[in-house]
């Protein structure tokens, strides 16, 4: 065949001795070692998001920023803070290596004597190490509980849920997810920790940018945790009664707050009474006809003058060029693995499934986050 074969997907060429698929389906030698390329980098696409977890497990983007925001430490500075009286240098160069290359950690050269006879590497934060400082406002309890073993195992049975339906958490760990926290209390803690770190982060956004509390007396916050959010309302307005509402199990490890009442119940079947009720990063949980029930609980719950402050992604929001145009989409898939048939919304499904809980109309007010606030109006 004038060293040239077919199958029924592509054709090997023989060129300088080498066999190419160029022929069938890459229209080029270019495209196919690109194309090479990229799939290599789906293959280990988790190397990202597991060395990053290394590196806040062991705390160095803490050691560092405990020297100052912008120092730069050596890899002996570092090892001498680890956990351990003979850490693997050599490990852990290789790991920092590959996450200055992923400019998680940014990286000089300096030299370690006056005669400059040695020349050391020392390492930095960058904006994205700075993030997972654990002091202060920080994603790392957002990060571990991600990448932690329980939260990562329903993503292996996206196929088996395309192919057979239900719920991918289900699959993996015996129970949906609220069910499983209530009966592991560690990872129960880890949640909770990653939902007020969120918290943190979001109220941030929507106090620096939101008025709608200033004619509030009183607030319910439906699924907020352990109160974190609520709190920073409160602090900030002190003249609003403010009550957290979730979970029996989870307002069970919920600390005093002032200002704030913690309440166990089922939002399927009340919501306490209040001026208006806010929720954070609940209605993606649901799918549309259980966010229609939850909707008009909260109706019930405002009376006729009342609104909800809704803190969700809106996925055609064009306020969001600063961030990953991606984030929203990655967060739906988020929603397939952890919740019972949850999703992000456009606009327009937010429009349908307010207007079906009672809440004709609505704002969307953009915050500097991934979330949107949407305030809903039974009138």
């Amino acid at each position: 065949m004038n060293g040239q074969a077919t199958n029924n997907h592509y054709s090997t060429e023989i060129c300088n001795g080498v066999r190419s698929r160029s022929g069938g389906l890459f229209e080029s030698e270019e495209e196919e070692l690109s194309g090479q390329a990229e799939a290599w980098r789906f293959t280990f696409a988790f190397v990202d998001s597991l060395a990053v977890k290394s590196a806040v497990l062991l705390g160095i983007p803490d050691i560092i920023a405990r020297q100052a925001p912008n120092a730069t430490l050596s890899l002996s500075q570092i090892a001498a803070h680890l956990p351990s009286e003979k850490p693997d240098l050599n490990c852990l160069f290789r790991i920092l290596r590959f996450l200055v290359a992923k400019k998680f950690f940014r990286a000089e050269t300096a030299m370690s004597t006056e005669e400059g006879v040695d020349v050391e590497m020392r390492y930095g934060l960058t904006p994205a190490s700075k993030w997972l400082v654990k002091d202060g406002v920080s994603m790392a309890a957002m990060l571990l509980m991600q990448n932690d073993r329980t939260s990562v195992a329903p993503w292996h049975h996206f196929n088996e849920c395309v192919v057979k339906g239900g719920v991918a958490f289900e699959k993996a760990n015996g129970a949906h997810i609220w069910e499983y926290a209530s009966a592991h209390p560690d990872y129960n803690d880890l949640f909770n920790s990653a939902m007020a770190c969120n918290a943190n982060i979001v109220m941030k956004a929507v106090l620096s940018k939101y008025q709608g509390f200033r004619s509030l007396n009183s607030l319910v916050d439906v699924g907020g945790g352990t109160g974190t959010a609520v709190a920073e309302i409160v602090k900030a307005y002190p003249a609003i009664k403010g009550f957290n509402y979730d979970l029996p199990h989870v307002v069970a490890t919920a600390p005093h707050l002032p200002g704030v009442k913690h309440i166990g119940g089922d939002i399927f079947k009340s919501v306490p009474s209040a001026d208006a009720v806010f929720m954070k990063w609940i209605m993606h949980d649901w799918p549309d006809e259980d966010c229609v029930k939850i909707l008009k609980q909260c109706r019930k719950a405002i009376g006729e003058r009342g609104k909800v402050i809704i803190v969700d992604v809106v996925l055609d929001s064009r306020e969001k060029a600063a961030l990953d145009p991606n984030l929203g989409i990655v967060f739906d898939l988020v929603m397939i693995a952890h919740s019972s048939g949850g999703k992000e919304r456009t606009e327009e499904e937010w429009k349908k499934v307010l207007e079906e809980g009672g809440f004709p109309r609505f704002n969307v007010i953009s915050i500097p986050a991934l979330q949107s606030i949407i305030e809903a109006f039974p009138y």
